[in-house]
């Protein structure tokens, strides 16, 4: 039987799947770590990758990356590194998206041009810092590629065959969606000068081969793999719960949003997502077990004997700044404290509310640019978590779907190698690719729990 890999190479760690190309079957699987932080060296990523790939690839016939989104790495024309990658999450390049946004006119110029306001997770952002505060390693960066792009061409082995695809080219802040070209006048804006960037490939368009004649896929971002891995379809929002936050929703139109708080990506289909991201997720709940003095289950079971609305307490869980709302120096901060109030069982439920209420609001900027949602579909690592789903059913107003847990992003991966791999017009259907049924959380909306989280968000305005 035919097999594919997927991987993801995310900001904690690299996930590897072996699927069977033509029904989905897992064959086998592994991980491997990679260093914390904003600033990474690629290659730790490269180094991991070739860890969690040994053994993995007898039988494989094609494989494809996804890769967290937005990461800067930087090349020289010798093709070496020039810094450490620059992250999604590293806000340092605040200032710099607030400039750019400024110099091209305001954020409605920005949404004709790419589809998206520039904030600081953004490549464009990140390649102005570095012109900005280090122009001597801007003057020797000659190509700017993205991780999953960089991945790829390091497998491939072929300069001249540096590849990307429309999904991770659109959260870069110089591809437009909505066109399909380069914006090489917007990176020559941040950078000082013009760049060489991966070419876009289409979904199911081969990048080139690696050792062993494997068949390497375009790849992808780890949002539009998440969508290829669940299968989204017109009506799934899909809420994932990682280090970051996301709301996003496959769609046949672009978007364009002038208040910067949807970003108007590309899919890994040929259609797009659009899509909201908070820098503050599944670590919220991390950091409030550890507060506690708590493991995860056990701040569950704590949050579900609060009621809703947490005795009147509100988390603004902004512990890293935020992304959306843009708000990358705001700290985190807890509302509503009294006497009675103050019990580890309210405070583990404000941690659940505030982490699903910037959500909540996302998937609410996500209907206010056309989305319609019949269903909430809850992934990502904290998403196994009891309360999880049961929180979440009192913020939304649709039924609210936990999957059965899966490396949905190294899962959207290997579909896509098995795509490239057919050669056929759609993607596989892999109708069963694992184990378990979806939990279903029917609606049970509580409207004072959002109205004192914007009450709270208010508050830093």
């Amino acid at each position: 039987m035919p097999l594919v890999a997927g991987v993801d190479s995310s900001t904690q760690s690299v996930k590897v799947v072996v699927r069977d190309a033509d029904t989905g079957a897992l064959v086998r699987e592994s991980r491997a770590s990679h260093p914390d932080g904003t600033e990474v060296h690629p290659s730790e990523w490269v180094s991991a990758l070739h860890s969690a790939l040994d053994g993995m690839l007898d039988g494989v016939s094609a494989l494809a990356i996804g890769g967290q989104q937005h990461g800067m790495v930087a090349l020289d024309d010798a093709g070496d590194v020039v810094r450490p990658a620059l992250l999604w999450n590293d806000t340092r390049s605040a200032s710099d998206a607030a400039d750019l946004v400024n110099e091209l006119g305001g954020p409605q110029a920005w949404a004709d041009a790419v589809g998206s306001v520039p904030v600081a997770a953004f490549t464009v952002s990140k390649v102005r810092w570095m012109a900005r505060v280090e122009p001597d390693n801007a003057a020797r960066t000659t190509t700017v590629m993205l991780p999953h792009d960089y991945l790829t061409w390091l497998l491939c082995r072929r300069p001249d065959l540096a590849a990307t695809d429309r999904g991770e080219a659109s959260g870069t802040g110089y591809w437009s969606p909505i066109t399909g070209d380069y914006r090489h006048d917007l990176l020559t804006l941040a950078l000082g000068h013009d760049a060489a960037v991966p070419r876009v490939l289409g979904p199911a368009e081969p990048a080139g081969e690696m050792a062993g004649g494997i068949l390497l896929g375009p790849g992808t971002g780890d949002n539009m793999a998440a969508a290829l891995g669940i299968g989204a379809l017109p009506g799934d929002v899909i809420v994932s719960l990682g280090t970051s936050g996301t709301a996003f929703a496959v769609s046949d139109v672009p978007a364009r949003d002038p208040r910067g708080l949807v970003a108007g990506f590309a899919d890994a289909t040929g259609r797009y997502l659009p899509l909201v991201c908070t820098l503050n997720a599944a670590r919220v709940l991390t950091a409030a077990a550890a507060m506690l003095g708590v493991d995860l289950d056990d701040l569950a079971s704590l949050a579900l004997a609060a009621e809703p609305g947490s005795g009147g307490l509100s988390l603004l869980p902004y512990l890293d700044g935020e992304r959306t709302p843009n708000l990358p120096l705001a700290r985190g901060s807890l509302h509503g404290l009294t006497r009675d109030n103050m019990t580890p069982q309210n405070v583990a439920r404000a941690a659940f509310e505030g982490m699903l209420g910037g959500l909540a609001d996302a998937v609410d900027a996500l209907v206010e640019v056309g989305v319609r949602p019949g269903r909430v579909l809850l992934v990502g690592g904290a998403a196994a978590n009891p309360a999880v789903g049961a929180v979440a059913a009192t913020l939304f107003e649709v039924p609210v779907i936990v999957p059965p847990a899966g490396e949905y992003v190294a899962d959207g991966a290997a579909r896509q190698a098995a795509w490239v791999l057919s050669g056929g017009a759609e993607p596989p259907a892999w109708d069963r690719v694992r184990e378990g049924s979806p939990v279903v959380h029917e609606p049970r909306p509580v409207p004072a729990v959002r109205d004192a989280y914007a009450r709270a968000r208010a508050s830093l305005y």
